[in-house]
C-alpha cells in the first residue's frame, strides 16, 4: 500500500472538508431538532458528500466538458448558494426545522453539498484521479475518501454534546457566528473564482 499517497490524499481532503469548521454551521443548522434527526441529518449529509465526491472523481471531468462548464464556474455557484445561507443564519429567517422535509433539504443543501462536497474537495479529489497510473492507486484513493467521511461523520456524530452544553441561547450565539462565517467563505469561493476567470481568459483578450 502507498502509505504516502493514502496521507497525501487524507490530510489535503480533511483540510478542505475541515470537520471542526463544520461544527458551528451543522449546530446552526441542526442544533434545535430532537437527537435522532440531527443524527440522521449528519448520516445523509456525509452519504451525499462521498456520493458528489467519488461522482466527480470518476465523470467530473467529462461532465464538466459536456456541459462548456469551468471550474471556476462551479466554485462561484457553491459561493453563490452558501450567500444565500449565510443571510438566512443572520437574519434568523430559516425554515421551520421540525419538519422533516426541512430535515433533509438541510443535510442535503448546505451542508452534504457544497460545505463537504465544495469546489475545493472536488478540484482536489479529481486532480489527485488524474495523476492515478494504476488501479492500486485508485483504490488508495477511495480509500483515503472513504477515511475522510467517516471522521466528519464522526465528529457531527458527536456534536450533540455541544449541543447540551449550549442549550437554546448559545445555539441562537452560534447561529449568528455560524452565518458570519459563512458568509466570509462564501465571499472567498466567489472571489477565487472571479481570479481563476481572470487568469483563464486574460490571455485571450
Amino acid at each position: 500500500m502507498n502509505v504516502k499517497l493514502f496521507g497525501e490524499v487524507f490530510v489535503t481532503l480533511l483540510v478542505i472538508v475541515d470537520p471542526p469548521g463544520m461544527v458551528p454551521v451543522f449546530l446552526a443548522l441542526t442544533g434545535t431538532l430532537p437527537a435522532k434527526a440531527r443524527h440522521r441529518a449528519g448520516t445523509q449529509a456525509v452519504l451525499l458528500a462521498l456520493g458528489v465526491i467519488v461522482g466527480f472523481a470518476v465523470a467530473g471531468q467529462t461532465l464538466l466538458d459536456y456541459l462548456h462548464v469551468q471550474l471556476p464556474a462551479l466554485q462561484a455557484a457553491g459561493g453563490l448558494l452558501l450567500v444565500l445561507v449565510a443571510l438566512q443564519l443572520l437574519t434568523g429567517k430559516t425554515d421551520a426545522p421540525e419538519e422533516q422535509a426541512g430535515t433533509s433539504n438541510v443535510a442535503l443543501v448546505p451542508i452534504g453539498t457544497p460545505l463537504l462536497a465544495g469546489p475545493g474537495a472536488i478540484v482536489a479529489t479529481m486532480l489527485f484521479v488524474q495523476r492515478a497510473e494504476s488501479t492500486d492507486e485508485y483504490l488508495i484513493i477511495a480509500a483515503a475518501i472513504l477515511a475522510v467521511m467517516a471522521t466528519v461523520w464522526v465528529v457531527l456524530r458527536f456534536s450533540g454534546v455541544i449541543v447540551r452544553l449550549l442549550r437554546p441561547a448559545g445555539i441562537e450565539v452560534l447561529t449568528r457566528i455560524a452565518g458570519l462565517l459563512l458568509a466570509a467563505i462564501a465571499v472567498q469561493l466567489i472571489a477565487d473564482a472571479i481570479f481563476a476567470f481572470i487568469e483563464l481568459y486574460a490571455p485571450r483578450l
